[in-house]
């Protein structure tokens, strides 16, 4: 028996229709998605959860505030966890919280 589990990145220009993956291998069966900002992660967390995902990994894009979102979007369906930098390279050493959160936008 495999467990299902996913990994969500952000990214701006992403399209979660497009932009995604599933790995099947003995153990774990990875849906692999890429999100355009907050808002679709956590739509995109509660269809995983519908699909039976029950581990979800945000990618270092996230910021605390991206992250709590979506914990508790999912909340007791399934757990969450966190590949962190909190200056992402990717972001021009940005927060995923600065750039998707939209109550920190400035």
């Amino acid at each position: 028996m495999s467990v299902k589990a996913a990994f969500i990145f952000v990214a701006p220009e992403n399209d979660y229709t497009k932009h995604r993956a599933t790995i099947d291998s003995p153990v774990v069966k990875l849906s692999v998605v890429g999100v355009k900002d907050y808002e679709e992660a956590v739509k995109v967390a509660l269809q995983l959860i519908e699909e039976g995902v029950t581990a979800i990994e945000l990618c270092a894009g996230f910021g605390s505030e991206g992250t709590a979102l979506i914990a508790k979007a999912v909340g007791d369906n399934a757990v969450v966890g966190v590949v962190r930098f909190d200056l992402h390279p990717a972001f021009n050493h940005q927060s995923g919280d600065k750039l998707f959160y939209p109550f920190l936008k400035q």
